[in-house]
């Protein structure tokens, strides 16, 4: 039996509108494990950890068949906008060009499986609010890596590379991409100019191998990758009486001790009944583990703050405290209802 499987345990872009404003910047977030629904394979224990840095994940699976299934496993990064790396910060390594941009390493039953990573241009449906995370890896948009490499262009997500390869370009050239869609032109002239025009894709990064599920048998499967999240300044104020705070305690569920936590932690920062510190902002699709057969048989999820003195907070039941700066969610025939958000705030000075 063969089948066609989704590592999406990639960074998905952060949600709502990447770009930042001048005191933050953008990034990644994350997700598991998937493929097209199936019941020839359970997911009977998945253990996840997450940090500001890193994301593992130790899964051990069943094929329930009496047959081999085998099938490609693939890990997509979610589509990287140009333009938003034009216009922002954004939490990417200094070499943004070099193959392996988070440094994802795949083991199967304690053995390193070789990866094969592919990049795709895409040109993205326009945001709209609301639009669940998990549809960044599900439908991320028109693939035009084939008219890409016709004009030459480099599918990197390196504003540098990109802005250099456009500035050798003549102006027909440019005219042909932004009337092919790829570039959006500021100027109707005859003379455009790289400085002229803007790139309207993204990159994504696609990272797959070949993958037997032997009959009957369990499977253990672990992967890692640096995590990459967006953040920036973080304001607050306790309690919270800003209607624009309303958000933030809603999406990561602060409640009235995480908020007096928060204005005792960053106390030294007070101006005018506000607080302010740095937050990373961590996103993690859980859903995608509804593909699997049935429901996650253990699920246990680590989360680490950093730093004694960070603050974490998150939409979770039965978190628990296990260290200094380790908490941990455990469940049984757990079939994920929502996605993960995870704030983690520190002092400025940190």
């Amino acid at each position: 039996m063969r089948f066609l499987a989704v590592l999406a345990a990639g960074l998905a872009l952060a949600v709502a509108p990447v770009a930042q404003a001048n005191d933050g910047f953008g990034g990644l977030s994350a997700t598991g494990l998937t493929f097209g629904q199936t019941d020839a394979i359970a997911m009977e224990e998945e253990d996840l950890f997450i940090s500001r840095d890193q994301v593992r994940v130790d899964y051990v699976f069943r094929n329930l068949t009496d047959a081999d299934v085998t099938g490609e496993v693939i890990f997509p990064l979610p589509p990287i906008a140009l333009s938003t790396l034009m216009n922002s910060e954004y939490n990417l390594p200094d070499d943004p060009s070099r193959p392996d941009l988070v440094s994802f390493r795949a083991v199967v039953d304690g053995a390193d499986v070789p990866v094969s990573i592919d990049r795709i241009a895409v040109i993205e449906p326009m945001w709209e609010e609301g639009r669940p995370l998990s549809e960044h890896y599900d439908t991320p948009g028109e693939d035009v890596t084939a008219r890409l490499l016709h004009y030459g262009m480099p599918v990197v997500p390196d504003a540098e590379a990109v802005l250099a390869a456009l500035e050798q370009m003549d102006a027909a050239t440019l005219r042909a991409m932004a009337d092919d869609g790829l570039l959006e032109a500021f100027n109707d002239g005859p003379d455009l100019t790289g400085n002229d025009v803007m790139p309207l894709w993204s990159v994504i990064l696609r990272y797959h191998w070949t993958q037997t599920f032997p009959a009957g048998q369990p499977l253990r499967v672990s992967h890692s990758y640096d995590n990459r999240p967006p953040g920036g300044i973080f304001v607050w104020q306790d309690p919270p009486r800003a209607e624009w705070l309303a958000g933030l305690r809603q999406q990561y569920c602060i409640d009235a001790a995480t908020s007096r936590g928060l204005a005792k932690q960053l106390a030294g920062s007070e101006a005018d009944g506000m607080v302010s510190g740095v937050a990373w902002h961590i996103a993690y699709v859980l859903r995608t583990a509804n593909s699997w057969a049935g429901p996650i048989g253990r699920f246990r999820l680590t989360v680490d703050k950093g730093d004694e003195d960070h603050t974490l907070s998150l939409c979770a039941e039965g978190v628990k405290k296990t260290g200094p700066t380790t908490f941990v969610v455990e469940k049984r025939d757990f079939t994920p209802e929502a996605d993960l958000e995870i704030l983690i705030v520190a002092p400025i000075n940190d």
